[in-house]
């Protein structure tokens, strides 16, 4: 018994770390740690070199210069084949570009696809959302084009176009109070810029906050003198 006990005092001495061991420990495995991330980010940074070596410049930029001539002169089908030859899945740009030259040959769905793609691959990007709502605007995808016009609003909350478009799908559905809502963003930002005056003053209309509408009717006609609508809109009030 004696034996067997001094060997295990014996054994778990010998496995006892000094206070002087524990810091040379900690310290090897911190280098380790600091040596993988370096190897990590080295390896991430080659990768990444690697991947915009691979992009040939002025190949993509022969197709692009051609697929901008052949849209300026209508022939929408060799605007999109010759894109299409130098095709990655992963470049932004090109699904962007293959996004609008589709939606001008009226290739709606194909159209939405592109720009699907590319909203994917810049999820924070503004245009590809924007142009988005082309093709889905003309499938007649509401609900898509607001979505979209959503997730601009939520990057860029003041965005005049998005509310100004925002305004004008919910007054078209008769939906005033909401359509007053993004509207006034825009007249604040823009209060002498005709189109959002007089959807605005209509947008008055329809709520019965005449005496509003009646001073943007007005303000309508420093802009344009003789404008019809908002003329017919004075002439309701009085």
């Amino acid at each position: 018994m004696e034996v067997l006990t001094k060997y295990k005092v014996t054994r778990s001495q010998s496995h006892r770390v000094t206070k002087s061991q524990g810091h040379r420990v900690t310290k090897l495995q911190s280098h380790k740690v600091i040596n993988f991330r370096c190897f990590a980010v080295s390896f991430f940074f080659i990768a990444s070199m690697s991947l915009f070596s691979q992009t040939n410049y002025p190949t993509l930029q022969d197709a692009f210069g051609k697929s901008h001539l052949y849209e300026s002169r209508g022939n929408f089908t060799d605007a999109i084949s010759v894109l299409k030859s130098v095709y990655q899945e992963d470049s932004y740009e090109t699904n962007l570009r293959l996004g609008w030259v589709t939606y001008l040959a009226g290739l709606f769905t194909e159209s939405s696809a592109y720009y699907q793609k590319a909203i994917k691959l810049k999820p924070y990007a503004i245009e590809p959302k924007l142009g988005f709502a082309n093709p889905a605007s003309a499938l007649g995808n509401w609900d898509q084009v607001i979505s979209q016009y959503n997730d601009i609003l939520a990057i860029d909350p003041q965005n005049t176009t998005v509310n100004y478009r925002m305004g004008s799908i919910y007054y078209g559905r008769k939906d005033y109070a909401r359509a007053e809502k993004y509207l006034e963003k825009v007249i604040n930002l823009y209060p002498f810029d005709y189109d959002s005056m007089i959807l605005y003053a209509w947008t008055n209309f329809k709520l019965g906050k005449l005496r509003e509408a009646q001073v943007m009717f007005n303000k309508v006609l420093l802009n344009k003198p003789t404008d019809t609508s908002a003329l017919e809109g004075l002439g309701l009030i009085k």
